[in-house]
């Protein structure tokens, strides 16, 4: 379905980006997968986004500056961040600008699904 909502992953690694691609389509969502920020704005990712997993650290646009870059221009997509250099003041800036999540790589998957599920399955 071309306009279904999906849960958008953005991250450089592609291992990391392939098994979390892996991980929510196997729990039956939908996904897009992109290499950088750049590529995830230069598509309609953003209109089409129930939910992004961006990485912190990235060549170019870094998560959060994706997420406050989308913020800016009115677009409130539920966003994780996921890093594997966690810093406190990252973080704490990272859910002051209204990041649903921080997980540090590696993270517990549940950890992960909790996230998700809030935004994918309000009422569950």
């Amino acid at each position: 379905m071309p306009n279904e909502a999906s849960i958008s992953i953005v991250d450089d690694d592609e291992s990391f980006r392939e098994a979390i691609t892996g991980l929510m389509k196997s729990l039956g969502y939908a996904v897009a997968s992109f290499v950088s920020a750049e590529e995830f704005l230069a598509s309609d990712g953003s209109d089409r986004s129930a939910c992004l997993i961006v990485d912190m650290q990235m060549p170019g646009l870094s998560g959060l500056a994706l997420h406050d870059h989308l913020v800016a221009s009115g677009k409130l997509i539920p966003t994780i961040v996921i890093t594997a250099f966690p810093e406190e003041t990252a973080r704490a800036r990272a859910l002051q600008s209204g990041v649903l999540c921080y997980l540090a790589k590696p993270f517990n998957e549940k950890e992960l699904l909790t996230c998700i599920r809030s935004v994918m399955e309000p009422n569950s």
